[in-house]
């Protein structure tokens, strides 16, 4: 399994103002699955991706990605883990609009420290794999919805990484610029064989991953194709 969970908790809070956004969830993929995490608004599907990105800490339980026990890493290797091996698509995009198109998708490299001239190298071929290297010179703010959320996934690859977790990745865009993203995505997880992750509204996107779970009230079911 490339990433596993069991019986998780996480609760915001103290005594009588506690809510536990997850209630003993256990969840795991195997390496180059596509998995929909499906729920309403306060579910807890995205408490679940952000303690399984390692961007939050569990109140109890067990995450692993590859064996590797969270609870076992320090600060510093969960930055690690987190630049090294997971991609992060989020539905607000996240792009600074002062910045080129080509330096939104060096960030994640210059964060891990690799030199310019390889990183410049890996951010032209993520933004040709999404069909934006005629843009690379171009102000983030100067771009449409869609080639934002390609900006975001370029960024999300160019570290190479074998999980994308992404969050109502088709949210904010049209149904064309949807579509052209959902097959985007489902292309890397097919060809690059990368793992996806990804957390929606949408019935029709979550269809069409491998597989399909189903958070309620901070539990989680897995719901037969």
């Amino acid at each position: 399994m490339v990433l596993q969970a069991k019986s998780i908790t996480k609760i915001y809070g103290k005594g009588q103002n506690a809510f536990v956004a997850l209630d003993r969830v256990s969840f795991s993929v195997k390496r180059g699955q596509s998995v929909a995490i499906i729920g309403k608004s306060g579910s807890g599907k995205s408490t679940l991706m952000h303690v399984l990105a390692a961007l939050d800490r569990v109140n109890g339980g067990t995450i692993a990605f590859n064996d590797k026990d969270y609870e076992t890493l320090r600060a510093g290797q969960l930055d690690s883990l987190r630049s090294k091996h997971f991609g992060f698509i989020f539905q607000q995009f996240f792009l600074n609009g002062r910045e080129t198109v080509l330096e939104n998708v060096l960030l994640p490299l210059k964060i891990a420290g690799v030199s310019f001239g390889s990183r410049k190298k890996r951010a032209l071929a993520a933004l040709e794999a999404v069909d934006l290297l005629d843009k690379k010179n171009n102000r983030a703010t100067d771009l449409s919805g869609g080639q934002k959320q390609r900006v975001a996934i370029a960024r999300a690859l160019v570290n190479d990484p074998e999980v994308i977790f992404a969050d109502e990745p088709t949210g904010n865009l049209d149904s064309e610029n949807g579509s052209r993203i959902e097959e985007l995505l489902f292309n890397l997880n097919r060809k690059k064989g990368i793992t996806l992750i990804i957390v929606t509204h949408d019935e029709d996107l979550a269809r069409k991953c491998d597989r399909q779970f189903n958070m309620k009230d901070g539990r989680l079911t897995e719901a037969k194709k």
